[in-house]
């Protein structure tokens, strides 16, 4: 169930029956030659939706946007600040809460946005206690990409050539999701460097020339995809039962 094709009316009645909402959340950047500007968005929704339909919960619109700076020196990115990305989380949790909601689960694309994610729970949890609102509200995050078993298809379909950025996991699970969008870029080294990200975007684009951290996305495949997103949809909904049942 998507709530934005849903009426309130719906949206009241499964407050009935569950107040746990999956919320995905990734980002709109660069992913070398091969992958998809929307890629970091386009995977935790896909296994979000999947979920909702498989085991009737209400999926949340995506947020597209995240924190993405180093990959400005890239055409196409779009970053919000990470101070921007706490207050849109956090209106959208208050939100969300104010309608009953208890149990909160954002299923995140891009590591990026892991600690803008964590800072906007931390906003809201103490303007909860600074205000003393009582009522249960459970926040946590589920980086499908860390999930066990994708991990472990990673790990044996890539090796090594699996890399940090622009994987080809990632690439897969997009270009399932949106096969009229496969792209046929073999990109020269096979195997992109390795480095850090903590730079500013020019030193980004200096030290990583096509965007690729130490990834071989050529080696990406719908096929792969299709099984990447059964790994992404069983690691969530483990986390997702274990966040809700606790």
């Amino acid at each position: 169930m998507r709530l934005q094709h849903a009426t309130w009316q719906e949206v009241e009645a499964y407050l009935q029956r569950s107040t746990g909402i999956i919320l995905p959340i990734g980002s709109t950047e660069q992913h070398g030659p091969n992958g998809l500007l929307g890629t970091d968005a386009i995977c935790p929704e896909t296994i979000a939706w999947a979920l909702g339909e498989r085991h009737d919960v209400l999926v949340g619109p995506t947020q597209n946007l995240g924190m993405a700076q180093h990959h400005l020196a890239f055409p196409g990115t779009i970053s919000l600040r990470p101070s921007t990305l706490v207050a849109v989380l956090r209106d959208t949790i208050l939100s969300l809460a104010r309608h009953g909601f208890t149990h909160l689960f954002f299923l995140n694309g891009h590591g990026g946005n892991i600690a803008s994610v964590n800072a906007a729970f931390a906003e809201v949890l103490a303007e909860r206690s600074l205000q003393r609102q009582g009522g249960q509200l459970e926040l946590t995050l589920h980086n499908w990409f860390a999930g066990r078993r994708g991990r472990e298809l990673a790990e044996s379909l890539y090796g090594d050539a699996e890399g940090g950025h622009a994987t080809p996991s990632e690439v897969s699970l997009s270009w399932f999701a949106c096969p009229a969008a496969v792209k046929t870029a073999i990109p020269s080294p096979h195997v992109a460097p390795k480095g850090s990200a903590r730079c500013d975007a020019d030193e980004f684009r200096r030290r990583f020339p096509d965007g690729r951290m130490g990834s071989a996305p050529s080696l990406a495949s719908v096929e792969h995809g299709e099984r990447f997103l059964e790994a992404g949809v069983e690691d969530a909904w483990e986390a997702y039962r274990a966040f809700t049942e606790a």
